[in-house]
């Protein structure tokens, strides 16, 4: 089988004598195996980018930056935070814009004078925003006008400062420092001497669980590293065992980014990754099918990597054949259920592409399962065996007793790349991260082979296209609904997004409420992709079961059959 040559190729690639030998370290109190011959910290990582200093490293729209460009103004940027903002250690500095180069630029200038990025979801409303600037604590921020303009008030109040980049959208107000002209007023002469260990934090990365207001995953220098050199060494042994390792390509590596950088597989395997595989990053602002069919053509992207919703538009779309995608050879997926039905079409629409999937969460720091070329053509209903050399997997029971194989239990991961838990929630910490191990949350067991499948979700949860959403997020912002007694928030089958939000409630005056005006007021606390899409009024109470709990399975059912979805 594929995976039994490339987990052999990797226990060499990663043996005493390999160039990334596991080790141990202490980490917490406890022994742990982590990776050696890779550096401490991401700002000599990114030292990288001279290997291939050249080549143009990211795209966006008319404008083109090399990797040497795009160093150079990390570094001009890391000196203005340390100058000019006195941004130290451990400071946190917020990034909330749209994926821009300024948005790349930015990470690497943080992470590398040991502040800790904290990535902004850019479909946050104000009220979202402030509470991330406010639970991170950050002492700067970085963004752009859309994302300036609802809290401008807040920023003035609360006296944080703030870096302005101008990349459409809602136009900056004078007086706020632009991003531009801060890196302008200084020349690169490398990054500021700072002491950065392995286990310093590096990120906080906002993700909805099931528990309301989103939770900071935080991740040091040595999860975020781990996480690219085990995705570094997978690729070596396919390369290895298909005899291309070392060989230049005929055309430069090229991945699509469709998806947002905030998002820990836009952040770490699109973005991150490609710095060491001098890959150069073509970026969207949204996805658009027809856009991207067209950057795919123009760019020839060799490799995309999206929600399986992408996929899927991409190979219906009317006009494929009138684009030349000979360019790819990977489409891969994560984030959401990809039908198993898709692998094969997949196969048919793009022959020259091998389709993959990838299971990972912002806990795992998106490291998880892999699954690609045949095994995942052999089985395509599984997210792959658990990713070479350092990941673990184990299936739990309740009371946290593993079950045996074919079983449904618990997925749980171990890994160096798991993250060090939840910012500022000590017992939400406590509950899901424990010894190394990061409970998922999804329902799964795994095959005679080890190939894991995923069938179910624990968390009270809906993911939409990707995103992951808070179902007692919502149901708080319809509470304050003036007329809203009673709410219940649900996922609902989607063809295009797999889920989308439905909600049942209960009205104060018994009149049934227009759908599109509890939208509207939901828009103005809420990002637009948690507002419901179906909402049922009624005037008696929502059914409950015998705990007394509002009964969520069966307003669901109902509503889909009443909706024919």
């Amino acid at each position: 089988m594929r995976y039994q040559e490339i987990e052999a190729t990797i226990a060499h690639l990663t043996g005493p004598e390999g160039p990334f030998p596991v080790q141990e370290a202490v980490i917490d109190g406890s022994n742990r195996r982590v990776f050696g011959g890779f550096p401490d910290c991401l700002r000599d990582y990114y030292g990288v980018c001279m290997t291939h200093a050249g080549k143009d490293c990211l795209v966006d729209g008319e404008r083109r930056y090399s990797f040497g460009e795009v160093l150079g103004q990390a570094v001009c940027l890391s000196e203005v935070l340390v100058n000019r903002y006195g941004i130290g250690k451990g400071d946190r500095v917020a990034i909330a814009m749209r994926n821009a180069p300024e948005w790349c630029i930015s990470f690497m200038a943080i992470t590398a004078v040991g502040a800790v990025a904290v990535p902004m979801n850019s479909w946050w409303q104000g009220e979202e925003l402030i509470y991330g600037l406010k639970d991170s604590g950050a002492s700067l921020v970085i963004l752009d006008g859309s994302r300036y303009a609802p809290i401008a008030t807040w920023l003035e109040s609360s006296g944080v400062p703030a870096i302005g980049v101008d990349t459409g959208g809602k136009p900056l107000p004078a007086g706020v420092d632009r991003f531009n002209d801060l890196l302008a007023s200084v020349s690169p002469s490398g990054f500021p001497a700072v002491d950065i260990g392995a286990d310093d934090l590096a990120m906080i990365l906002y993700t909805s669980g099931s528990t309301g207001a989103p939770k900071g995953v935080f991740s040091t220098q040595r999860n975020v590293l781990s996480t690219l050199v085990t995705w570094l060494v997978t690729g070596i042994a396919v390369t290895t065992i298909d005899g291309t390792f070392g060989q230049e390509p005929e055309i430069q590596p090229s991945i699509l980014l469709p998806i947002p950088l905030f998002h820990v597989t836009g952040l770490n395997s699109l973005f991150l990754l490609s710095l060491a595989l001098g890959r150069k990053i073509v970026m969207m602002r949204k996805w658009d099918v027809d856009v991207a069919l067209e950057l795919i053509q123009a760019e020839k992207i060799t490799n995309f990597n999206g929600v399986p919703t992408m996929s899927m538009e991409l190979m219906n779309h009317p006009r494929l054949e009138d684009y030349d995608v000979s360019s790819l050879v990977e489409i891969s997926s994560g984030g959401a259920h990809r039908p198993a039905e898709q692998v094969a079409m997949l196969i048919e629409r793009f022959p020259g592409a091998m389709p993959t999937v990838g299971y990972g969460l912002t806990e795992s720091n998106a490291v998880g399962c892999l699954c690609g070329q045949e095994d995942y053509v052999s089985r395509p209903g599984s997210v792959g065996r658990p990713t070479p050399p350092l990941v673990e997997l184990r299936i739990a029971d309740p009371d946290d007793n593993d079950v045996s194989q074919g079983e449904l239990g618990e997925i749980c991961f171990r890994s160096p790349a798991i993250a060090s838990g939840y910012w500022n929630c000590p017992e939400a910490s406590a509950e899901v991260f424990k010894d190394g191990w990061v409970r998922t949350g999804d329902v799964g067991y795994r095959d005679e082979e080890g190939f894991l499948y995923i069938v179910d979700r624990l968390k009270d949860i809906i993911i939409r296209g990707g995103e992951n959403i808070s179902c007692l997020e919502v149901e708080a912002a319809l509470y304050t609904h003036p007329d809203v007694l009673e709410a219940a928030v649900f996922s609902l089958p989607d063809e295009r997004l797999g889920e989308i939000v439905g909600s049942a409630v209960m009205t104060k005056s018994g009149e049934v409420l227009e759908t599109e005006k509890v939208q509207a007021y939901l828009g103005e606390r809420l990002a637009a992709f948690k507002i419901p899409r179906h909402i049922h009024c009624q005037a008696e109470p929502l059914p409950r079961i015998a705990a007394g709990k509002i009964s969520k399975k069966q307003i669901r059912s109902e509503m889909i059959e009443r909706l024919g979805l």
